[in-house]
């Protein structure tokens, strides 16, 4: 990791598997965090009344409440703390969504560790971009420009993950993505001529 921040990151964890929960509470500390783990949306609700984290990990299919739920409520309290999904089953739309509610990275579960720490390092990054922001309010258009990558990454990753699950059947991703076969057909057009490789 580059280490953009040298203080310690506490990492708010909300994933209802407790072997993945338990395989984030120990990877995260060699990584400079100190994780707070939950296993439901209220155990989580509850350690947010005793700390502001500086990063959330949030799986998407929780019991009781949803993912998404969770992270509009959290919003409306923590509008900038850089946020990571974590899901078994990852789809454009929720992708989409998750970008609107200040989503920097989209992880399909199982997740490597290098995936892990480049998630971190960029949620990292994201911190310090939003505190020289605070230092420098007139210097918007960097920041700003710099926060709307993360959707094209998040609908490109979604577009291939989808068609090598798919074996590179189009229509059955497009269908799994919930758009047209003309625009997943013009969307990965548009990969080639970027220099990617759809699968």
């Amino acid at each position: 990791m580059s280490g953009v921040q040298s203080k310690r990151s506490t990492v708010l964890i909300l994933d209802d598997e407790p072997r993945f929960r338990g395989f984030l509470v120990q990877v995260l500390p060699d990584m400079g965090c100190d994780p707070l783990p939950a296993g439901t949306a209220r155990e989580a609700s509850a350690i947010l009344e005793k700390h502001t984290p500086d990063i959330l990990m949030l799986d998407l299919n929780l019991p009781h409440t949803d993912g998404m739920s969770f992270l509009r409520e959290f919003r409306k309290s923590h509008e900038l703390v850089p946020t990571i999904i974590l899901t078994g089953f990852g789809d454009l739309s929720s992708a989409q969504q998750a970008i609107e509610l200040g989503v920097i990275s989209f992880l399909t579960k199982p997740c490597h560790l290098g995936e892990i720490e480049v998630a971190i390092d960029r949620a990292r990054r994201q911190i310090e971009r939003t505190c020289s922001l605070a230092r420098t309010p007139n210097s918007l258009e960097g920041p700003s420009q710099e926060l709307t990558r993360p959707l094209a990454e998040l609908e490109r990753e979604s577009i291939i993950d989808a068609l090598r699950r798919n074996g590179g059947n189009r229509t059955a991703t497009a269908t799994q993505l919930g758009i047209s076969r003309r625009a997943l057909y013009n969307k990965i057009e548009q990969l080639r001529r970027d220099g990617v490789s759809p699968i």
